[in-house]
């Protein structure tokens, strides 16, 4: 993980603040789940950053945006693209999240503004429900929605400097792929809600200790805790701070995920260069 430039190398229930750049070495995989319930699931060499999240149990104002910059990342929603306004963006599109499991690729060079596409892909929830992906540009524009299980675009560059929707096909090869990550996020996300259980149940017992207005670092940000030494932002009254387990193994490991395992997590250490977020990691 990047933090103000700084290279993290991330444990079990560590917390996550805004800004923060989850990152995936060629070695490791990382499962991330929020307070309401959200999970990400970054395969090898995939990045993605925090740029907003609000959740209150309960809440109307419910928001988060996501910005995956790299790399092949899945994700099961929860409570906030139910109850409020879910995005993931892109180089090329942001996605409207309606409640639903997806997966998104974002191939080398797509960052930069290169020809690579990028590929959108919706898949069933793990009790078999499907929801719905709104694709628009990054304008805004709408260029299509998805609202069938092992469907997808190819967002592509279109006249005039604008993107496309095209239909996606996906091979069998693909779609076995995608299964196993898609698997994977679903365990994520059954790991991370005992663990953000537990910190909720620590927390009603012992809000004074628990309250992370209280500990080192400052008030909370849009529901997030702070970054250490930024310019200290109000709290807002009855959101929660973000907690992540981090599950991490190596690509192509046998299984998947399960609760009761803990995994291991990779070292990162940084390349010299930002903001292209590429970092080397090695694994312990």
């Amino acid at each position: 993980m990047t933090r103000d430039r700084n290279s993290i190398a991330l444990k079990l229930q560590d917390d996550i603040f805004l800004n923060d750049v989850l990152q995936t070495s060629a070695n490791s995989t990382l499962g991330v789940t929020f307070n309401d319930a959200t999970t990400f699931n970054l395969t090898a060499n995939a990045s993605i950053t925090v740029d907003n999240y609000v959740y209150e149990d309960g809440g109307k104002q419910n928001a988060a945006l996501f910005d995956v910059t790299r790399g092949t990342v899945a994700f099961v929603a929860a409570a906030v693209a139910k109850t409020g306004d879910m995005k993931i963006s892109t180089p090329s599109a942001t996605l409207g999240i309606r409640g639903t499991t997806g997966l998104v690729e974002v191939p080398e060079g797509a960052a930069a503004g290169g020809a690579n596409n990028v590929a959108i892909k919706l898949y069933p929830d793990a009790d078999g429900s499907v929801g719905r992906i709104e694709v628009n540009d990054r304008a805004g524009a709408r260029l299509g929605f998805l609202t069938q299980g092992a469907s997808g675009f190819t967002i592509r560059p279109g006249a005039g400097g604008r993107f496309a929707a095209s239909p996606l096909v996906i091979s069998p090869q693909q779609a076995l792929r995608d299964q196993g990550i898609v698997r994977q996020v679903h365990a994520a996300q059954s790991v991370g809600r005992q663990i953000v259980t537990q910190r909720r149940i620590q927390r009603l017992q012992n809000p004074n200790r628990n309250n992370p207005a209280r500990q080192p670092g400052g008030p909370r940000q849009n529901g997030l805790p702070q970054q250490p030494g930024s310019p200290q932002q109000p709290n807002r009254t009855g959101e929660r701070q973000l907690q992540r387990p981090g599950l991490q193994q190596p690509p192509n490991a046998p299984g998947v995920l399960r609760p009761g395992l803990r995994n291991r997590p990779a070292l990162q250490k940084p390349r010299p260069a930002l903001p292209a977020l590429k970092l080397r990691n090695e694994k312990r």
